[in-house]
């Protein structure tokens, strides 16, 4: 499988102007690709002003993602504020070049930023299915919760989107890496660049992991699209020689 990261710096609150920036980065591909992977809350940034962004499942970046996905003939996933029944989402979307999609709620809230008291959180961990590939979707903050992504699906490839500032960059890239190994499973993290207007800095580090923890992309600080190709063959070949996952221990996560 085929994935664009794209990592851009996010313009505050400006919705359009996003969705046109992500647009003109798409179109600078000069391959064919599977799946593109925008950052969290890309369409404005890390915001706590929901009331004042916040998007219908029916809005115009669900359509824009849709004509995107259909156009180019590949999925498209990244995160957005959501309005629904009352109350804001962080959600991440998975739209197929169908046009169908599948979404996870972002579970674990950044409270130290309020997320808890603005948005509701997710309760139920999403596996979608996309060229016989098993993909968990995964925001941010829920990187440090090791129990939450741990591997008892089987899935391939765990996706995370994030808005992950510089000063903290050290954690996210060596937990990316955990999570890889410890799910014998592909990472695949992207952040953004940047800076945003509580005066947070973004460095980026967008990267991919293979299962073993080996970058296949190594941490990228500059605002650009790498594209990687992933091959599920050679991962299940690994666990079968490695079979780690057979060892796991058996949880029950109460919501």
């Amino acid at each position: 499988m085929k994935v664009a990261l794209i990592q851009s710096n996010l313009y505050w609150e400006d919705i359009a102007k996003n969705r046109n920036n992500f647009e003109s980065k798409i179109k600078q591909i000069d391959s064919e690709i599977d799946l593109i992977v925008l950052p969290e809350m890309f369409s404005t940034g890390f915001t706590m002003n929901a009331a004042a962004i916040a998007e219908s499942m029916q809005g115009e970046t669900i359509l824009w993602m849709q004509s995107v996905a259909k156009e180019n003939n590949c999925a498209i996933t990244g995160s957005l504020v959501i309005e629904e029944n009352n109350q804001y989402y962080n959600r991440m979307l998975f739209v197929f070049p169908s046009g169908e999609i599948q979404y996870y709620d972002k579970r674990h809230l950044f409270t130290l930023a309020g997320e808890d008291q603005t948005y509701t959180g997710g309760t139920q961990k999403v596996i979608v299915t996309y060229l016989e590939w098993k993909i968990c979707l995964q925001v941010c903050y829920d990187l440090r919760f090791p129990v939450f992504a741990r591997n008892v699906e089987n899935y391939d490839l765990i996706l995370y989107v994030a808005n992950w500032p510089t000063v903290r960059a050290n954690a996210w890239d060596i937990l990316l890496k955990a999570r890889a190994v410890e799910n014998l499973s592909y990472v695949v993290g992207v952040n953004r660049t940047g800076q945003d207007a509580n005066d947070y800095d973004y460095i980026g580090h967008s990267q991919v992991v293979d299962y073993l923890g080996n970058y296949i992309l190594e941490p990228q600080e500059t605002e650009d699209v790498f594209v990687v190709e992933l091959d599920k063959s050679i991962l299940l070949e690994t666990r079968k020689k490695l079979n780690f996952l057979n060892d796991r221990d058996s949880f029950e996560i109460k919501n």
